[in-house]
């Protein structure tokens, strides 16, 4: 097992950026008061959190108060590993509900006789299993499709701001080594020798890991991620780390704001916003991303590219920035559905690196098509509006026939948040002590700098509180989607936050085109929320959908300069 060879405190003061006066800021210049205050201070935190104590009260707490003042000064003392986790997980399966064993890896069939594009511009928009046909047969080389890669990256990211760090040199290098392993009999599977990028979230050495914010921007997390080392293994060759959003909100990065390919004036929405614009600009065949609350789904969703967002816990988060432990996610964004389906596959498994993740069940063959899935629509209001929208449900209807509709557990979703608030605090708590969230882009109201502040006013009781109402709405959620295999929505609204909160996983999927000029032209999107390790079922339904359309293939103007 690898050791962690960062703590937290290393790990922020190690880059040159960093300001020395902000880095020695003291704890209590910043945070703490007197100790003559603590009873006062209990009294107005108690007003925030709905109670009032008497001055017997207030005095009689005053000597435990500061024994637990003295205990939080112990707690920071101590050295704590970057990527330690706590030592409690987060179970996406009610307790009584029957869990499907682990399966092998998917078998995939590899095209032969897959056609070389007479353009550059061409190649670069071809599936992941059509490359793997073109390298097979000879028509084209690992190093050419990085070539080609490493090309549209620079060519394009001084319009979208999506690149964080080429890897140019590396990813040259090992696509000459899969070229002589493919010419020596040697063949790891359909990702050999296929370019993609990762968000720079995950740690890779030798590479800095900036999380997209100038306090980390020099910063070099030296373990190699989980889902990074599985797709080396499988052959795939990093081409680039990609923008997110400061420390995983929106698309403002320390380089600028990610822009979306179909209408770079807009930015592409977050965090995983240099992966859904590569992508989706087909500098890329695929690429990584996390997602806590919406950030595959969102900035897929902009750019009108599809992702697969995981059941929770289903891929290792070892060496990716955590967000939140019992929420964060590790997905695709691919341009085919059956990409994301083979990188998924090869990512998925425990790793004993990660507590929350475990060996899962993915029942899923390529081609096998949806008759027999039972399909439930969401009851939103007024849904489904667009024209594609109720297209693809009726075209799923006449192949799953008519679709049950689902309701959404009646839960208090947004106050459950505050799960997600308090343990992003704790990730980054060493970043506010040392007043280094000054140099983060967002400085908002609702950007991370103040949301870290005043997450230190959540009551453990009240974490603990919310911890069990989440658990209740894992057990309803689950006898929402007991009798349904797919549910169809939108790719907004409440089902993104429930599904969540209970590690469901989604795919959003391109059923049409747009018709407003602000949007130039990208595909619609739509989400489909399966079971718990249920992805099998929405990519066979993503995959049929496919086979009959083109919307998967869209193409912004600005790739076709």
């Amino acid at each position: 097992m690898p050791k962690p060879p960062l703590n937290r405190r290393t790990f922020l003061l190690a880059s040159g950026s960093v300001p020395v006066a902000a880095a020695l800021r003291s704890t209590s210049s910043r945070l703490a008061v007197g100790d003559d205050d603590d009873p006062s201070d209990m009294a107005a935190f108690g007003r925030l959190t709905g109670l009032e104590f008497s001055e017997q009260e207030l005095a009689q707490a005053e000597q435990r108060l500061g024994r637990l003042r003295g205990n939080y000064a112990s707690l920071r003392e101590q050295e704590i590993s970057f990527e330690l986790a706590p030592n409690t997980h987060f179970d996406p399966y009610p307790m009584a509900a029957k869990r499907s064993p682990a399966t092998p890896p998917t078998t995939i069939k590899i095209p032969t006789d897959t056609a070389m594009p007479k353009a550059a511009k061409d190649l670069a928009f071809l599936s992941v299993l059509e490359l793997a046909s073109l390298l097979r047969q000879g028509k084209v080389s690992s190093r050419k499709l990085t070539e080609l890669s490493l090309q549209r990256l620079q060519k394009f990211d001084p319009q979208l701001f999506c690149v964080v760090t080429l890897l140019k040199d590396e990813a040259l290098h090992r696509a000459d080594d899969m070229d002589r392993e493919l010419a020596s009999g040697t063949d790891r599977g359909p990702l050999h020798g296929i370019p993609y990028g990762a968000k720079d979230l995950f740690a890779w050495p030798g590479a800095p890991t900036t999380f997209g914010a100038a306090p980390f921007k020099d910063n070099h997390w030296n373990v190699k991620a989980t889902p990074l080392a599985r797709l080396e293994a499988a052959g795939a060759v990093l081409c680039a780390k990609l923008s997110l959003g400061a420390l995983a909100m929106g698309d403002l990065w320390h380089g600028g704001r990610t822009r979306n390919p179909y209408q770079p004036e807009q930015g592409s929405s977050g965090s995983s916003a240099g992966s859904a614009s590569s992508v989706a600009a087909g500098l890329l065949p695929f690429a990584l991303g996390t997602e806590t609350l919406g950030s595959i789904v969102s900035p897929c969703r902009r750019c009108g590219v599809g992702g697969l967002r995981p059941t929770f816990g289903a891929v290792s988060r070892f060496g990716a920035m955590p967000l939140s432990w019992t929420m964060d996610k590790v997905g695709a964004i691919a341009r085919s559905a059956v990409d994301a389906g083979i990188v998924f596959d090869v990512m998925r498994g425990a790793d004993q690196l990660d507590p929350s993740a475990r060996d899962t069940s993915f029942a899923w063959q390529p081609g096998s098509g949806p008759k027999g899935l039972k399909i439930g629509i969401m009851t939103a209001r007024g849904w489904p509006r667009s024209d594609a929208d109720k297209a693809f449900v009726s075209w799923l209807q006449g192949l799953a026939g008519k679709p049950v509709e689902v309701t959404l557990p009646d839960a208090p979703y947004g106050s459950m948040l505050l799960m997600l608030h308090a343990e992003a605090a704790a990730a980054f708590d060493e970043l506010t002590r040392k007043g280094l969230d000054d140099g983060l882009p967002g400085q908002r109201g609702n950007d991370w700098p103040n949301q870290f502040r005043v997450a230190r006013t959540i009551p453990a009781v009240e974490y603990i509180q919310a911890s069990r109402l989440r658990h209740q709405l894992v057990q309803d959620m689950h006898e929402a989607m007991a009798n349904i295999d797919v549910l169809v929505a939108p790719t907004h609204g409440p089902l993104l936050t429930a599904t969540n909160l209970t590690g469901h996983p989604t795919l959003v999927l391109p059923v049409g085109k747009s018709t407003r000029d602000r949007d130039g032209g990208r595909p619609t999107m739509i989400s489909l929320t399966g079971q718990l390790d249920g992805e099998g079922a929405l990519l066979t339904v993503a995959e049929a959908w496919q086979e009959q359309t083109e919307w998967h293939r869209g193409r912004p103007e600005l790739t076709n300069a």
